[in-house]
């Protein structure tokens, strides 16, 4: 049975780890999760691929060993900053709410995970098939050292995977790719009072952007996303006012949807560029593919049922930004995001969660657990 205040308990401890990347250690909230498991009986293994990025792997045997269900929040949070009023490291309870870094992204998600796992062991409940429990590391700097080495080395190898990380009890089923990319523009320096004497790489990067800004691609609508977008993230030229600038760079992020192709965006974008400029240079700073699952598939209309027994609607949702969903679809397993946090509070000064969600999000998980069946 979910023990609502031994929840509470759980959640404020791990908000009082600190666990914020940059600059990245979760060494410590690593080993009190693998701690934990091991009080409860739960066997859990630490894997590193960076020093002291610590990931926490732990397998529940169930029935079935030919069919396993893999359920995976994050261990690190982004900066806390200096704006918050609450203690960022305390887990404070005021009125509905639970103040605290991380809260709503994801140790909120980690104590319910942490939570149901305790009460099956409490219930002896054995599942119909493996339940995988993976914490990981650095996913909020691209989690290099956590899920996708977890992946690619095969210590991961679940049937379906569900990606403990999203706010409100939504579903998300698909997702939009991402291009981060810097272009350098090379142009001639003169004097200011002689343009006509040198190439102004500001006055080329500025033609550029402007047409990538009224590119048009080929894409089918979403239904959960919005079309693609383009935003000029930074941009950076010349020495000085009375100088011709002989180089600008400005670093871009696409979004794009699934369907389209970020190797054919990659050729338009080179084409405008090559337009414009004789000298120029494109970094590809990183790509993830867009992600898109059936909205019917037994996860999801697992946990809509599941919410239905306590009164919680999931919606079906997509993601414009880039979860860590995309990962498993280059090894053919199917996922899908979910979680219980406060809508808007992800990264933000005074980043809290509401109480309810996380005890009503810990019931449905539950009964999502015991239920689930693979088609």
């Amino acid at each position: 049975m979910i023990n609502k205040r031994r929840l509470i308990k759980l959640t404020q401890d791990l908000i009082r780890i600190d666990s914020q990347n940059p600059n990245g250690n979760e060494y410590e909230i690593a080993r009190w999760v693998k701690t934990y498991l091991g009080r409860i009986g739960i066997p859990a293994r630490l894997y590193e691929f960076r020093p002291k990025r610590t990931n926490v792997v732990a397998t529940m045997a169930g029935q079935d060993k030919t069919k396993s269900l893999l359920i995976t929040p994050h261990l690190d949070t982004v900066p806390a900053g200096s704006a918050w009023k609450f203690d960022p490291f305390a887990g404070k309870i005021k009125g509905a709410k639970m103040y605290g870094l991380g809260a709503t992204d994801c140790k909120g998600n980690l104590a319910c995970a942490l939570e149901v796992i305790n009460s099956l062991v409490e219930e002896k409940i054995k599942l119909g098939y493996d339940l995988v429990f993976a914490a990981t590391a650095n996913e909020e700097s691209g989690s290099e050292f956590g899920l996708i080495a977890l992946l690619d080395k095969g210590i991961l190898k679940p049937t379906a995977a569900m990606v403990l990380d999203a706010d409100d009890f939504e579903v998300v089923v698909t997702q939009k790719g991402l291009i981060h990319l810097k272009i350098i523009i090379r142009g001639i320096k003169a004097h200011g009072a002689y343009p006509w004497l040198g190439v102004n790489a500001i006055d080329i990067a500025l033609k550029v952007l402007a047409e990538l800004k009224c590119m048009k691609s080929r894409f089918s609508p979403n239904k959960f996303l919005k079309p693609p977008t383009m935003n000029i993230g930074t941009i950076r030229g010349g020495d000085k006012v009375n100088v011709v600038a002989d180089r600008c760079e400005f670093e871009l992020d696409f979004r794009y949807l699934p369907g389209m192709s970020a190797d054919t965006l990659l050729k338009a974008i080179r084409k405008i560029t090559a337009k414009h400029a004789k000298k120029f240079a494109i970094e590809i700073d990183g790509v993830q593919k867009p992600y898109d699952i059936c909205p019917d598939h037994p996860m999801v209309l697992g946990l809509q049922n599941a919410g239905k027994k306590f009164k919680v609607t999931c919606p079906v949702r997509g993601s414009e930004g880039a979860t860590v969903i995309t990962f498993f679809q280059d090894k053919s397993i199917p996922a899908i995001a979910t979680g219980f946090g406060s809508e808007g509070m992800a990264h933000m000064a005074d980043e809290y969660v509401l109480v309810d969600n996380l005890y009503k999000g810990s019931l449905v998980l539950e009964e999502f657990l015991k239920n689930y069946k693979f088609s």
